[in-house]
């Protein structure tokens, strides 16, 4: 373990060109739960209908007070606090060597510590809007409304600005994302099992040959990985930027 630190530190100390790729495996590290472990999301027995019909487009409209009851208790943690992952990486762009980050997550955390060029794969929890005149809310307005957030101005729902299942990836954000990483030199996915498409499958464009994987599980792109360690990402990037020593 220690050589393949070592490795990924002498990576990072002679790139300028780094894009890092995360998943929810970074978000667990700040108490978010994820969707597939045994105790994420998919998992939950608390409602009638299952986790990953309650997020989805048709169930939204259908119910939208069940879907925002889940959606307020199980999806948004406001208080959570980024963690040695997101700050390694914000630290990365502020030294020059990161040139972006894409995400999966819609927490917002890698924001909160300060990068700058985040590119939100599913949306974020930040950002609303009225389904009937676009209306922009923010999150405190949805969760200061009891039930269903309707927009004060026409009275349409607010839908936060998340990709459910049955809606498509904003096609700006993946041609954004696809550019940087077509470009990069050092790839870093981080905390993901590269199992949801089609974000998964914008490791495809990279065509380098510093391809990192920082994962506590096997993922479908370990045949291709330069360096794979399964390990806490946080834990991995602390010691990592300790050898990094900038």
């Amino acid at each position: 373990m220690l050589d393949k630190l070592q490795q990924l530190a002498a990576i990072i100390k002679t790139s300028n060109n780094i894009v890092a790729f995360t998943g929810a495996g970074v978000s667990t590290e700040s108490s978010i739960p994820d969707f597939r472990s045994p105790n994420g999301l998919y998992n939950s027995r608390k409602y009638d209908y299952p986790p990953e019909t309650i997020i989805s487009r048709s169930f939204f409209m259908k119910h939208p007070d069940i879907f925002f009851g889940f959606y307020k208790s199980q999806m948004v943690y406001k208080e959570a606090q980024p963690n040695d992952c997101h700050k390694a990486l914000a630290r990365l762009e502020q030294l020059g060597k990161l040139k972006a980050v894409i995400t999966q997550n819609i927490d917002g955390l890698h924001q909160k510590v300060g990068s700058r060029i985040v590119l939100e794969l599913h949306g974020t929890i930040y950002s609303n809007h009225c389904m009937n005149c676009a209306k922009f809310f923010d999150l405190d307005y949805v969760l200061n409304t009891p039930g269903v957030p309707l927009c004060d101005k026409c009275g349409g729902i607010v839908k936060p600005d998340v990709v459910l299942y049955e809606e498509p990836l904003d096609s700006n954000t993946l041609a954004e994302a696809v550019r940087y990483i077509s470009k990069a030199d050092v790839m870093l996915v981080m905390g993901t099992s590269l199992v949801v498409y089609p974000a998964a499958g914008l490791i495809d464009y990279y065509s380098g040959d510093k391809l990192v994987l920082i994962n506590k599980t096997s993922t479908p792109y370990d045949f291709r990985a330069n360096i794979i360690i399964h390990d806490s990402v946080g834990e991995t990037m602390r010691s990592v930027m300790q050898m990094v020593d900038i």
